[in-house]
Formats: structure tokens, C-alpha cells, sequence
């Protein structure tokens, strides 16, 4: 164990989503942005004599979830792209997600919402949960939290 062990500080408030270059904002409680790869970056074949190769995928594309509130102003932001995108086919924008807590930096030139989200109304406030898929990712750095 360290002598002096390291305490770190997040704040969820410093998690800044853009599309289109409009702040995203009302972010659910709970996991409010996943990223999935759409595949691994390499792949293994081993050969009848024990002979390995590896594969590098160049598919660097990704989905993207986004949970907000059903309260978020930028429901209709989204809801706005995605029928603009149905109508003309110009819903591909760009979308990005710093933590300014640290290192970490996504940005991808194209992405589109792919459907609706899933909602329902309750006695509460429920979530929306807006699903993207992307083109190539143009920057990916997964970075910690700054002291």
C-alpha cells in the first residue's frame, strides 16, 4: 500500500456532450453515456500448427448511448436531428464527450440518433435513453481523473 494514497475528485457536472454543437445537458442518474466498439481492433487465427496471425480491424466506428431525463431541454435537440435526419438525410452531425475531470476525449464527425429512445410516463421523472451509431472516430483518448 502507497505511504500517501491518492484521492481523486469527479464530478459528473464536468462531463460535457456536445451534437451538432449544442451542449447536451439533464443527464440521468446512473450510466448516462456508454461507448461500445463496434468490433475488436484485432482479430486471432490460430492455424492447424499452432502458427498465429492477428488482424487489424480498421473499423474504428462506435454506438453511443446517451440517457437523459425525460425533464432535459435537450430531448428536443435530439428529437429535433433525428427528424431532420428522416425528412433530408442531413442528421449525420458531430458529436463529442469530454471529461473535463481528465484526459478523456471522444470525437466523432459524423453520428446520427439511429431511433427513438424507449420512454413512458410515470408518477416520477423517467429517462430517455438516445441511441447513435458513428462514422470513423477522429480522436480517442481514455484518460483518469486529474488530481
Amino acid at each position: 500500500m502507497p505511504a500517501n494514497p491518492i484521492v481523486t475528485t469527479y464530478d459528473p457536472k464536468k462531463v460535457i456532450i456536445t451534437y451538432g454543437g449544442v451542449p447536451i445537458g439533464g443527464y440521468a442518474d446512473g450510466t448516462f453515456i456508454q461507448v461500445d466498439a463496434a468490433e475488436a481492433y484485432f482479430a486471432k487465427k490460430v492455424g492447424a500448427d499452432g502458427e498465429v496471425t492477428r488482424s487489424m480491424s480498421n473499423n474504428n466506428t462506435h454506438s453511443v448511448a446517451i440517457t437523459l431525463q425525460q425533464s432535459s431541454l435537450s430531448n428536443q435537440h435530439l428529437s429535433t436531428c433525428k427528424n431532420l435526419d428522416k425528412l433530408t438525410g442531413l442528421g449525420m452531425l458531430p458529436l463529442s464527450i469530454t471529461d473535463l475531470n481528465g484526459g478523456t476525449l471522444f470525437f466523432w464527425p459524423q453520428a446520427w440518433v439511429v431511433q427513438d429512445p424507449p420512454w413512458g410516463f410515470a408518477k416520477e421523472n423517467t429517462d430517455r435513453a438516445w441511441g447513435f451509431e458513428t462514422g470513423q472516430i477522429a480522436t480517442q483518448n481514455e484518460g483518469g481523473t486529474l488530481l
